[in-house]
């Protein structure tokens, strides 16, 4: 299949998984992923956190990878890019105050292209204003964020994803099955399964 150009936004104590895990499959199905940070480029590393359920009544959180961005965010353009994933975590909390991380997420609305966030991720969609009347989904404490940027909130299960449009959301790395899939059916990628090869000794 021939690869699209995909932008990925992460930051400081971005969720892990929702970092890696998207990161690496896309590519592994023949994608170019770019990795940006604003004020951070190419071959600089970013901290993620890994965020898990133990019995709390909010999730743990503990140190996770030094991710490598593999791309400027000062240089890239958003009009090279076929679509736009956003990660979740912390990092969306501070990547919403950034105008120029907005910018980015409206050209992508506005041009209609393939968008894929994930839990938190969220807060920096509709800090951008792009959600009104969209069906989407997150991590359970984003829902009233959501509501009052005048999204249309669905509660869904935390393996489930939810697709309006052009747009894919989902409450967690739980749901990566389910995210990864619509958002690759967004794209058009087309994954064809032959016979296994056999073994050779």
């Amino acid at each position: 299949m021939d690869g699209r150009k995909i932008l990925m936004l992460v930051g400081d104590y971005a969720e892990d998984y929702e970092v890696m895990v998207p990161f690496q499959a896309l590519r592994a199905v023949g994608h170019r992923v770019d990795a940006v940070c604003p004020d951070r480029g190419a071959g600089e590393r970013i901290p993620t956190a890994i965020h898990d359920f133990e019995g709390d009544q909010t999730y743990s959180e503990k140190p996770g990878h030094r991710f490598e961005l593999n791309a400027d965010f000062e240089t890239v353009s958003p009009s090279e890019y076929a679509a736009l994933v956003v990660a979740g975590g912390r990092a969306p909390e501070y990547l919403r105050l950034d105008e120029r991380v907005l910018d980015v997420v409206r050209h992508f609305f506005r041009e209609d292209k393939p968008v894929a966030a994930v839990c938190h991720g969220l807060q920096v969609l509709s800090a951008a204003d792009v959600l009104e009347g969209r069906r989407v989904t997150g991590y359970p404490a984003v829902g009233p964020e959501m509501k009052a940027a005048g999204a249309r909130w669905v509660d869904a299960a935390m393996d489930e994803a939810v697709v309006d449009g052009r747009l894919v959301t989902a409450p967690a790395w739980s749901a990566h099955v389910a995210w990864l899939s619509a958002f690759l059916e967004l794209l058009g990628t087309r994954i064809e399964h032959g016979a296994p090869a056999a073994a050779t000794a």
